[in-house]
């Protein structure tokens, strides 16, 4: 992957976490891109039990991009991946049989302020 594909990957993430604090009141931040697995999803936020793939690309290869996220969201996450090409909105991407279970826990997260001031990102 060249350098401007990776820094495009970033902005991807770092604007997918701006767009969860604001949509859900939660702290949210770029995870440590160490390799992959639940312990390093490319978003961290503080909505229990769903694991977070970004894919900001004008291509999506969809069905490779859901099994990385199922590969990596381990056992008891809901994988769900996010998509947004240039001049577009974000789109969240799930199985049909882990909608409901997204919709449950999407509906437990508390509305509560993000951290003002605070610098969610981790390069």
């Amino acid at each position: 992957m060249g350098s401007m594909s990776k820094n495009k990957g970033k902005r991807g993430e770092r604007e997918l976490a701006g767009e969860l604090r604001r949509l859900f009141g939660v702290d949210a931040r770029r995870g440590q891109q160490f390799h992959g697995g639940s312990d390093s999803p490319d978003v961290v936020a503080d909505i229990p039990g769903i694991h977070i793939e970004v894919k900001r690309t004008e291509r999506l290869s969809l069905y490779p991009a859901m099994r990385q996220a199922i590969a990596d969201a381990g056992a008891g996450k809901v994988p769900v991946v996010f998509h947004r090409q240039n001049h577009e909105d974000w789109l969240a991407i799930v199985r049909l049989n882990d909608l409901p279970e997204l919709i449950d826990r999407l509906s437990n997260v508390k509305d509560k302020e993000p951290i003002a001031g605070h610098d969610n990102d981790v390069e």
